[in-house]
C-alpha cells in the first residue's frame, strides 16, 4: 500500500508539518538517562548528623584502655608501647580470654587518623570483637 499525495502539491513546495519523531527519540533518551542518574545523586546528599551525648557505661575491671596521643604514640593503660608488635602481642593474649574483654581506644583529637587506624588494625588482626571509642560529650549549643 503506497502513500498518495494530492496532485496539486508541487514537488518543490515545503511541507508545513513538523516531523516530531527525532524530538520524541531525544526526549526518551533523556528520560532514560535521568531515571538512571537520579538514584545515584540522591545517595550522595550531604547531611548534618545529630550530636548526641554518649551513653554512660561503667568500665569493667577487665576493660583494656589503649590511648593514642597527639604525636601518634600508643599507650597500654599508662605504659608507652615501643612498637606495633608489642601492641599486637598484648592484644593476642587478651583475645584468647573468655569472656573477651572490651578494648577502649582513647584517641587524641589532634592525632593523625593513621595512628588510630593502626590500633584498630592491630585489634582486627588479634581477633578482638568488642572495641569502643572513649569520647567527650558535646558542648552545649
Amino acid at each position: 500500500m503506497a502513500i498518495s499525495y494530492p496532485e496539486t502539491l508541487d514537488e518543490d513546495a515545503d511541507l508545513s508539518e513538523i516531523n516530531t519523531t527525532p524530538l520524541v527519540d531525544v526526549m526518551l533518551v533523556l528520560l532514560i538517562i535521568f531515571l538512571i542518574t537520579i538514584p545515584v545523586i540522591n545517595t550522595s546528599v550531604a547531611v548534618r548528623l545529630p550530636r548526641q551525648a554518649n551513653q554512660l557505661r561503667q568500665s569493667q575491671p577487665e576493660t583494656v584502655l589503649i590511648s593514642v596521643d597527639a604525636a601518634g604514640a600508643s599507650y597500654w593503660f599508662d605504659a608507652r608501647l615501643t612498637d606495633q608488635q608489642s601492641l599486637r602481642d598484648r592484644l593476642r593474649k587478651i583475645a584468647g580470654q573468655t569472656p573477651q574483654p572490651e578494648v577502649h581506644i582513647r584517641g587524641d583529637a589532634r592525632a593523625d587518623y593513621e595512628a588510630v587506624a593502626r590500633v584498630l588494625y592491630a585489634c582486627q588482626q588479634a581477633g578482638i570483637t568488642r572495641i569502643g571509642f572513649v569520647t567527650e560529650p558535646p558542648h552545649g549549643d
